[in-house]
């Protein structure tokens, strides 16, 4: 039966209102809204139509009802920067990514999720510190920080949007997790970012992170705090970076904890007893904004990329299939799946250092 949820949802992740649809497939506006909230079916002229327009197999609107992700249970940086529209499709881009990893999920023995329940009332450095040490970490710097989280079990995927409006963001779905990574960021603002969406699932598991303004700022400060503790530990900046700091350290050092050189002069300024003086830390912010570095990284390092899908691909390039034959499955277009990978597997066979991927092989349920 026709399912007018996928048609609001296809219609949504490609940014139309149902006005737009409804010039661009010349019906009525009502027809559109009457489809979407099941009063009517679609007739196959229509439907094909409908199809067409949108760029989603006829096959997508007779699956059984999405996610249906809400804003209350995402974390979007900032609602008022998004567009409702902008918003929409982030939302969207959720809910194929969650039938993805179910697709996924029903052909391979993915790793099981190891994200423990912490106190609520630990410090987002306290509840950094406890979650490096359940995982063993200690305090050394994280080597990659995308291949860590993939092999605790969250579910990692990119946001291929035209806007940098759209931020990383993560999700609690049926107690599995899910972190979405934009491409606009450097390398490093990237392993931030998801350093920072990990924070909003260990900290925020159950509560909302983008209602109130006042309270999304506040959970944003401590998802902040929490990867600046996490990729950073106290321990090891102490240790590591002497007394008498200046941005020409700070470029060199950084990448040690392979962080921005902003996200460094940051977590010198704000430690249990800063390292830097506020004085010292704006100067040092002006200093390394004059030489580009508060929106970008000059020197940056390679681009982290996922582990999991590169797996996965390996095996799928085994059995002579392809990105293709996973769109055809999951009645999904072949743009939609490629906007949800792109951004996280490795470029035409290699890795960020140019070298060959290593094709290791997932176990598949029988």
């Amino acid at each position: 039966m026709f399912n007018g949820k996928r048609l609001s949802l296809a219609r949504k992740r490609q940014k139309l209102t149902a006005k737009e649809l409804a010039e661009k497939a010349g019906v009525s506006p009502v027809t559109i809204t009457r489809l979407e909230t099941g009063q009517n079916q679609a007739d196959s002229g229509t439907l094909e139509k409908l199809a067409e327009v949108l760029g989603y197999p006829v096959q997508f609107f007779f699956k059984e009802d999405p996610a249906l992700l809400s804003a209350e249970i995402v974390s979007f940086r900032s609602l008022s920067s998004m567009t409702a529209k902008e918003r929409n499709a982030a939302l969207s881009a959720g809910d194929n990514g969650v039938e993805v990893y179910e697709w996924l999920e029903n052909r391979y023995n993915l790793p099981a999720l190891d994200l423990p329940y912490f106190d609520p009332e630990l410090t987002p450095e306290a509840a950094a510190d406890a979650l490096r040490q359940h995982w063993g970490l200690s305090y050394q710097p994280i080597a990659n920080m995308m291949k860590l989280v993939e092999a605790k079990g969250i579910r990692v995927l990119g946001l291929e949007e035209t806007t940098a409006n759209v931020d990383a963001f993560s999700f609690w779905q049926n107690d599995k997790a899910y972190v979405f990574l934009n491409s606009f960021k450097s390398a490093e603002r990237s392993i931030f970012d998801t350093a920072h969406e990990l924070g909003h699932l260990v900290l925020h598991r159950h509560g909302q992170t983008s209602g109130a303004d006042e309270d999304t700022r506040t959970a944003e400060v401590e998802a902040n705090r929490f990867a600046s503790a996490f990729l950073m530990p106290e321990e090891d900046v102490r240790a590591r970076m002497p007394r008498l700091i200046t941005a020409d350290l700070i470029l060199r050092a950084k990448k040690r904890w392979r962080v921005s050189a902003m996200a460094l002069a940051y977590r010198l300024a704000h430690l249990t007893k800063p390292m830097l003086s506020e004085w010292q830390y704006r100067s040092i912010c002006i200093e390394l904004g004059k030489r580009g570095y508060r929106t970008s990284e000059p020197d940056g390092i390679p681009r982290e990329t996922s582990v999991l899908w590169g797996k996965v691909l390996s095996q799928l390039w085994a059995e002579r299939k392809s990105l293709v034959d996973v769109a055809d499955e999951l009645s999904l277009p072949m743009t939609e799946v490629e906007r949800l990978l792109f951004f996280i597997l490795p470029q035409h066979g290699t890795d960020n250092q140019g070298g060959e991927v290593r094709r290791s092989k997932l176990s598949i349920v029988k």
